[in-house]
Parts: C-alpha cells; sequence; structure tokens
C-alpha cells in the first residue's frame, strides 16, 4: 500500500535526479568533462582561466582588517576537526563490524578539488583545501551518526527536526511503541510471541 508519504519520497528521488541531470548540463557550459573523477577543462577554457586568476598581493591587499584578524579562528580549527576525523573513523572501524552496520566510505564525502582551479591563487587554493576538508568531515560524521542512531535509537523527535540526516525518513514515529519494537526486534533477529 502506498502512502501519502512513499509518494513523497518518489517525487524527492525524481527531483535529486533532475537536479543531477541539471547539473551535468552546466558542465558543458563551464568547458569541463568528468573523466575517472576528476574534472577535465578544454584547453581555451584553463588559459582562460589563468587570465583571470587575481595575484596574491591584490587578493591580500584588499581583505578587510577584520578578514586577516580572524583567519587564524578559522585556521585554529584544523586540529579539533583533525582529531573529530581520527576518533570518528577509529568508532566507525571498530564498532560498525559489531553492530553489523555498513561503513561510511570517506572518499564519497570529504572531496578536495577545488584547488585545481587555474583561476584561484594560491591562499585561496588553501582554503579550498580547508573547506573541502572540514565541510566533508561534516558530512562524513553526519553520516556515521545517522547511521548510528538508525541502529540504536531509530524514532523521530517529537518536534520536527530542521534538516534531519538521509535515514531520519525511515524511522518510527515519535510514541509509536509497537513499531519502534518490531523495529529493534527485526535488527535483532528476535521474534516478539505474544
Amino acid at each position: 500500500m502506498t502512502t501519502e508519504l512513499d509518494q513523497l519520497r518518489s517525487r524527492i528521488a525524481e527531483l535529486r535526479q533532475a537536479l543531477e541531470a541539471g547539473i551535468e548540463e552546466r558542465r558543458a557550459n563551464w568547458s569541463y568533462r568528468m573523466e575517472r573523477g576528476r574534472a577535465v577543462f578544454e584547453a581555451g577554457a584553463r588559459q582562460q582561466h589563468r587570465e583571470l586568476r587575481e595575484g596574491l598581493a591584490a587578493y591580500i591587499g584588499r581583505a578587510r582588517l577584520s578578514v586577516v584578524v580572524t583567519a587564524p579562528f578559522i585556521y585554529a580549527l584544523i586540529l579539533p576537526f583533525a582529531l573529530l576525523d581520527l576518533f570518528v573513523t577509529v568508532y566507525q572501524a571498530v564498532c560498525f563490524p559489531v553492530y553489523g552496520i555498513a561503513k561510511v566510505r570517506r572518499a564519497d564525502h570529504i572531496i578536495i578539488d577545488r584547488h585545481m582551479l587555474a583561476y584561484l591563487n594560491g591562499l585561496q587554493k588553501l582554503n579550498c583545501i580547508y573547506c573541502g576538508y572540514c565541510n566533508g568531515l561534516i558530512s562524513y560524521v553526519r553520516e556515521i551518526a545517522g547511521r548510528t542512531e538508525a541502529h540504536w535509537c531509530p524514532i523521530k523527535h517529537a518536534r520536527g527536526a530542521a534538516d534531519p540526516h538521509a535515514h531520519y525518513d525511515e524511522f518510527c514515529d515519535f510514541g509509536d511503541a509497537e513499531g519502534f519494537r518490531a523495529k529493534v526486534d527485526s535488527r535483532d533477529g528476535r521474534r516478539r510471541d505474544g
């Protein structure tokens, strides 16, 4: 029996496919194609990018003082991010096989490729590496946390979540004790008799 929620999920999947098709179409507008997971620009586009690159001195020279002063606070986060990466990766390696949860591929989340753009100067490239790592790491951690939550406590919140992870739709409704019990029993391979 198809429910209204199933229809909405199906429509969301269709919209995601349409979005991906639109992104693929735009790649042609920017004169690049994907080959073995890497962006390859046409020869003329790469030269045009080099011509449009702003020099490092000019880039730094026009920066606001407040941006320069706050930059160390941004870069200081690399240590906690790297520690988070280490601890979450070890957690997943140790616990997911025990729980029977499929591991999250780190490379599917941490994507560092923008530094290859010829129109970026050295500092912009460094910033793009940093942002690609940190935002990808948050995505990686979120997926690991989402899979963990789906395994241990797959219950929706009473109050709606602002941006729930991909597994949330499969959770039991808040207050659905029987649904939760059935989900836990099926996960653990148990049968309820009576």
